[in-house]
């Protein structure tokens, strides 16, 4: 598919008015059409992605898309970001999203499926916090300036990546819940990336649950099928 200037402006215009009337108070992120005269590759993918509406959409499709605005990229990896890190309601089989079953989206494959509601794990809005600069610090103070979760000391090397410098971050114990006073512990970055949502923390920053049910897809078999069994024996036929 190629798209001319006319047709990518006029998708550009009718996404950027679902976005200021629907997206834009969510913190959801509208990409730049262009940067001088190239079109940006999160532009091109979210367009790409609006063509075909609540379709599956390949890796590949958007890599030879994206191949005829400029250099062909060895890794898409727009789609995913637009979604969970920027807002938009974008599915990905990758991540086994619940809705992937209603819009036929398998591994490998992206969808948008709306443009007036925000991705559900949007992490901006779990990043959201009302904690002052001072309750910040004391509660750095609490544990010693340390990663709560592996004990790096900030402003020195970190103790699972030495050629890093670490600084804490403000990390959920329930990433299900906002940053607020009582749900945040102190972690450096490689504790704090972003697939540790799929966790809930203790005071002391160990694992105790799990907090997204996705997460049990990457199990291998036999973990899944003796979580299966463990419901079954729970739940029974409800």
């Amino acid at each position: 598919m190629y798209v001319d200037d006319s047709k990518m402006w006029d998708s550009y215009s009718e996404l950027k008015e679902y976005y200021d009337k629907y997206l834009k108070k969510y913190g959801v992120k509208f990409p730049r059409l262009k940067t001088k005269d190239t079109y940006t590759k999160d532009a091109l993918v979210l367009i790409y992605l609006y063509l075909n509406f609540q379709k599956p959409v390949s890796k590949e499709d958007l890599t030879n898309f994206l191949g005829k605005y400029g250099e062909r990229p060895n890794d898409v990896q727009q789609a995913r970001h637009l979604g969970q890190q920027k807002g938009w309601y974008i599915i990905s089989g990758q991540r086994h999203d619940k809705e992937c079953e209603d819009y036929n989206v398998k591994p490998g494959e992206y969808a948008l499926i709306s443009v007036k509601e925000y991705y559900p794990n949007f992490t901006n809005l779990k990043r959201m916090d009302n904690l002052t600069g001072d309750e910040w610090e004391s509660l750095k103070k609490q544990y010693n300036y340390r990663c709560a979760t592996c004990g790096s000391v900030e402003g020195e090397p970190n103790i699972h990546y030495p050629n890093i410098k670490t600084q804490l971050q403000k990390g959920h114990k329930d990433p299900n819940k906002s940053l607020e006073f009582g749900n945040i512990i102190p972690q450096c970055d490689s504790c704090n990336r972003q697939d540790r949502n799929n966790f809930v923390y203790n005071d002391k920053g160990r694992v105790i649950k799990i907090a997204n049910p996705q997460f049990v897809l990457r199990s291998d078999k036999k973990i899944k099928e003796e979580i299966y069994e463990l419901l079954k024996k729970e739940y029974g036929n409800k």
